[in-house]
């Protein structure tokens, strides 16, 4: 080999292995560092506090040092140690109808029996090389008590240059916006990850068994809804999101603790279950939690993170204003309005403003299915008129019916051949209650999980028109305490009775044996709907009166016409 060629030899070489450093394995190590580092930051975020003795929840928060929190919505009081939002309640929602009954408790601190499963927000940084504040810290401040209008400021110092100050602020309903800021005094530069979370120890009793809406984890995480049912976590422990913006925490049916992420804000959300040790899976701990990009302060620099805490009644009209004042994504599914989404949200608004209007929701239902009724009136004209001719027809389909007895076959098509002539489409009696399906369904989310129908008195002994009528009418309205006895009240029975009227009016199934099954079907519909809400029992009712009183009136012209 000549001395030119050895040269390039060399340079070729030296070129290849520097290559394959920078782009190849200089990248790896990178990338594993980051593995690494992340996987070491999971270790060391906050996490809820294993407690072994459940207390009273007014004894431990008597116990700590705490800064109070009182505005119209809510009351409440954040723990200094550790600076939590660990205790709220709901000013202006009870657990009952009954004015003296409980305020609803949102938030309660770590240890809390039940029936106040613990439940809590926590902020603040995750440190790569400094210490950072804990669950463990106690923070300063001079304020008095957290209002609107009326900030606190929480400090603490490290002792190692680095100052953590806390500020936080709330409206006049539920949101609490946390601006958290740091300033390096050290002589070395220091990284931060700001980090927040939302906790819960157990699962609500009431909420096992409920299939037809979500409740627990869930949030919109690049620009998507996820869910995190509890049984799932059980199986699936740990769950993560990258995302930019959106939200994050833990649903009830009618409350939400959600983490408002900035929209600039970039990281990793996480839904996690901890078992904790306990005997039961149900009992373990649940949290949302969302760990942004580092933050890298220069010796004397400041930097500061802001996260925003939803923390109280899922009031759509609410959800709706706090998503377009702070550009939240999607913050109305909060509220779980199921498959029928552009119907059911604006029947809560329309029942809503009706109520309001009319200062009875009872008298909203009926003028909501009026307006129901006029908007598919011609549909039902339709269906009536064609309903009305089969019934006409039925002397003519026994005739049919006698003849060709044994010929099923001809049978066919001689009644194929009279609805012809007598221009009746059977199947038109079916597009009216094909419509009704998700109008139904929809309405049936509104008054299950509407917060604005939630204790709303309908007429007379109905004072909750979200729950089922109270009344039992086959055990003489309580007189006879038999378990056997099924509880069935007024209105589902009214509601049977108007089904029953309807049939009557309506064409009988030429089969007998089908005949005999339809005429079952009030009496089963009566069984099924008794634990249904009372309000959505209210509207079928009416929903069936008015109908029949169409039906009566368009049958009623054609029979006249006939004669």
């Amino acid at each position: 080999m000549d001395k030119d060629n050895f040269l390039l030899a060399v340079v070729l070489s030296i070129g290849i292995l520097v290559g394959f450093h920078y782009f190849y394995e200089k990248p790896q190590m990178e990338r594993y560092a980051q593995e690494q580092l992340a996987k070491k930051l999971e270790a060391e975020k906050p996490a809820a506090p294993v407690v072994e003795k459940k207390e009273d929840r007014a004894a431990i928060i008597a116990e700590g040092q705490r800064l109070p929190i009182q505005t119209p919505d809510v009351k409440g009081s954040i723990n200094l140690m550790g600076g939590r939002i660990d205790d709220l309640q709901l000013e202006k929602y009870r657990e009952t109808v009954d004015p003296s009954s409980p305020q609803i408790t949102l938030l309660s601190p770590a240890g809390s029996a039940v029936p106040f499963l613990p439940t809590f927000a926590s902020f603040g940084w995750l440190g790569e090389g400094v210490a950072a504040p804990s669950d463990a810290t106690l923070w300063k401040t001079d304020a008095k008590e957290l209002g609107v209008g009326a900030p606190v400021k929480l400090t603490w110092d490290n002792g190692q240059g680095v100052l953590f100050e806390r500020t936080i602020a709330v409206d006049d309903h539920y949101m609490f916006t946390i601006t958290d800021r740091v300033t390096n005094k050290e002589a070395a530069p220091v990284t931060l990850y700001p980090f927040g979370a939302v906790a819960r120890h157990g699962v609500p009793p009431d909420t096992r068994n409920i299939y037809i809406m979500h409740e627990g984890p869930l949030g919109v995480l690049g620009g998507t809804l996820k869910e995190a049912k509890y049984k799932d976590l059980f199986a699936n422990p740990h769950v993560s999101f990258d995302t930019e913006g959106g939200w994050l925490g833990i649903t009830d049916k009618y409350w939400l603790v959600s983490l408002v992420l900035s929209p600039e804000d970039k990281g990793t959300a996480s839904f996690t279950y901890d078992r904790n040790n306990e005997e039961k899976p149900e009992n373990g701990i649940f949290q949302t939690d969302f760990r942004g990009s580092p933050l890298s302060l220069a010796p004397g620099a400041s930097a500061e993170h802001v996260f925003r805490l939803f923390a109280g009644a899922k009031q759509v009209r609410l959800l709706d204003r706090y998503a377009d004042q702070y550009n939240i994504p999607l913050f109305d599914r909060a509220i779980d309005f199921g498959w029928y989404y552009y119907l059911t949200k604006p029947f809560l608004y329309l029942l809503d403003f009706l109520g309001k209007a009319t200062g009875n929701y009872g008298i909203a239902i009926l003028i909501f299915t009026i307006l129901l009724k006029t908007l598919t009136l011609p549909l039902s004209m339709k269906s009536y008129r064609s309903m009305a001719k089969m019934k006409a027809l039925q002397p003519q389909m026994k005739a049919l019916q006698d003849r060709f007895k044994d010929d099923k076959a001809r049978l066919s098509q001689e009644t194929m051949e009279l609805y012809k002539r007598e221009k009746v489409s059977p199947l038109s009696g079916c597009l009216p209650n094909l419509i009704q399906i998700p109008i139904f369904f929809a309405l049936y989310k509104v008054l299950y999980v509407g917060l604005e129908l939630r204790q709303a008195p309908l007429f007379g002994w109905i004072h909750d028109l979200s729950v089922p009528d109270p009344t039992s009418v086959l055990s003489g309205f309580g007189a006879l305490d038999w378990s056997f006895i099924p509880q069935i009240g007024v209105w589902p029975i009214l509601m049977g009775l108007s089904m029953f009227a309807q049939q009557r009016l309506s064409p009988q199934p030429p089969d007998k044996s089908q005949a005999q099954a339809m005429n079952f079907l009030p009496l089963i519909f009566t069984f099924m709907m008794a634990k249904v809400a009372a309000g959505l029992i209210f509207y079928w009712t009416f929903s069936n009166l008015l109908g029949l009183a169409q039906q009566w009136l368009i049958m009623h012209k054609i029979v006249a016409k006939k004669a």
